[in-house]
């Protein structure tokens, strides 16, 4: 008989636990509309999963029959755009260069000391 009162606070608990803590309605309205969702978004995962490697098994014996012109094609148009971007670079860091040369000439940007007085004169 005792040990079934030290049991009895104990179920009182657990229902007072979960009368307390159950979820919300707009909670539960919440998982029931994204339940569906997601099950659709992960079956066009895997369709599109399935539709991907079906592709690659018909593509792959056309890659490799082809790949002694697709692999030089490849590294030509790789070492074009790297060297067209390249000239870019070095365009920009050249004509760069000229303006900062021209401005030093033209004494417009003084010495670091005075553009720190100016600084301090503004504030």
């Amino acid at each position: 008989m005792a040990e079934y009162q030290q049991q009895q606070p104990q179920t009182d608990n657990y229902n007072n636990y979960f009368q307390g803590n159950h979820p919300s309605t707009s909670k539960v309205l919440a998982v029931v509309t994204l339940l569906p969702v997601a099950g659709t978004l992960l079956g066009l995962a895997g369709l599109s999963l399935v539709g991907t490697l079906i592709g690659l098994a018909f593509a792959t014996p056309l890659f490799l029959l082809f790949s002694p012109v697709l692999v030089p094609a490849a590294l030509v148009i790789t070492g074009s755009v790297a060297s067209f971007l390249t000239s870019g670079a070095f365009g920009i860091a050249g004509l760069s260069s000229l303006s900062w040369i021209a401005n030093y000439l033209r004494g417009t940007r003084g010495s670091m000391s005075q553009r720190l007085d100016q600084a301090k004169r503004r504030a």
